[in-house]
């Protein structure tokens, strides 16, 4: 099922890097589903936040494709950028890695998504986005 050689996105860096434990796997040793859109989520949610400069909701998954397992022990690494702003909300796209096989690294790319994020206030309503920034 491998589709060849995978490299990591260039000069970026991971917004989270996560190792899945034994009682995040069925019987078969490959890592929940729900486990992996748990930590895409979570991923998502910080590019959102950093760009709202504040606290955000998840409001849809807009797509989001499971290309190969994860399994017990990989490195899980999530990439995640801003691909839109409206006035109160934020698109993400996360891609996510495994790397797996230490002695002879192999990095396989295992999932992607699209997750809409909106701003809220101190009382959870939308609040507007600021234009772009920095």
């Amino acid at each position: 099922m491998s589709i060849g050689p995978v490299t990591l996105p260039v000069g970026q860096t991971p917004v989270l890097s996560v190792v899945p434990m034994p009682a995040d796997a069925n019987q078969h040793g490959d890592i929940f589903g729900g486990w992996i859109m748990s930590q895409v989520d979570i991923a998502g949610g910080v590019v959102a936040a950093r760009r709202a400069r504040g606290r955000v909701a998840t409001v849809a998954v807009n797509a989001f494709a499971f290309k190969q397992p994860v399994l017990i022990g990989d490195v899980v690494l999530f990439y995640a950028e801003v691909v839109r702003v409206g006035n109160t909300s934020i698109t993400v796209d996360v891609k996510v890695y495994a790397q797996r096989n230490p002695a002879v690294l192999e990095t396989t790319f295992v999932t992607e998504a699209t997750l809409t994020y909106v701003a809220t206030d101190g009382s959870r309503r939308p609040r507007p986005v600021s234009p772009a920034q920095d």
